[in-house]
C-alpha cells in the first residue's frame, strides 16, 4: 500500500472501482477503507452512497457468490453458507439466496462428485473407497443427508 495521500472523493472513487470490479460484503468494504486513514463519519458517508447507488449490494453479493461457489467450485451449501457467515454476511439473507442454486443440479453435481472421486480411489476395499468419498464430501460442504442418498442411489 502506498502512502500517498488521498482526497475524500479519490478515496470514494476507488471504493466505487473496488465494488465495480466484483461484488462485495459490507465486511470486505470496511477491510479495504482501511488502507486509508478515513475519520469514522467519512466511512461512514462513503459506505452510505456505496449502498445508495447500488454498488454495494449484501443480496447481490450473496447471490452472486453462492452461484460461483456452486457452479464453478462445485461446493455443497454448508462450505458456502461458512465462508458467508465468516464473510459477515447475515445468516438470513444466505439462506435466502440459496434459491440461487437449482435443486436438480445440486443433486447431480453431488452425484458427478461421488462417481468421480469413487472411481478414482485404488484399491478394492469398498469400505474405504466409500470412506474416502464421504469424507472428500463432506469437506466440499455437502450434507451428510445428501451423500448417503447419493451412496444408495448408486448401490453401496
Amino acid at each position: 500500500m502506498d502512502h500517498k495521500s488521498y482526497t475524500f472523493l479519490e478515496i470514494k472513487q476507488k471504493m466505487v472501482n473496488y465494488c465495480v470490479y466484483q461484488d462485495r460484503c459490507h465486511q470486505e468494504v470496511e477491510q479495504k477503507m482501511r488502507d486509508f486513514l478515513l475519520v469514522p463519519e467519512a466511512k461512514d458517508e462513503i459506505l452510505l452512497y456505496l449502498m445508495r447507488e447500488n454498488y454495494l449490494n449484501e443480496e447481490r453479493f450473496a447471490r452472486s457468490y453462492i452461484r460461483g461457489k456452486f457452479y464453478i467450485k462445485s461446493w455443497g451449501r454448508i462450505k458456502i453458507k461458512n465462508h458467508l457467515k465468516f464473510k459477515g454476511v447475515p445468516e438470513k439473507l444466505i439462506n435466502k439466496s440459496f434459491d440461487e442454486i437449482d435443486e436438480d443440479d445440486y443433486e447431480r453435481t453431488l452425484q458427478k462428485l461421488w462417481h468421480d472421486y469413487y472411481s478414482r480411489q485404488g484399491g478394492t476395499q469398498v469400505y474405504q473407497k466409500k470412506s474416502k468419498t464421504i469424507k472428500y464430501l463432506l469437506g466440499k460442504g455437502f450434507e451428510y443427508e445428501n451423500i448417503q442418498e447419493v451412496m444408495k442411489e448408486s448401490g453401496l
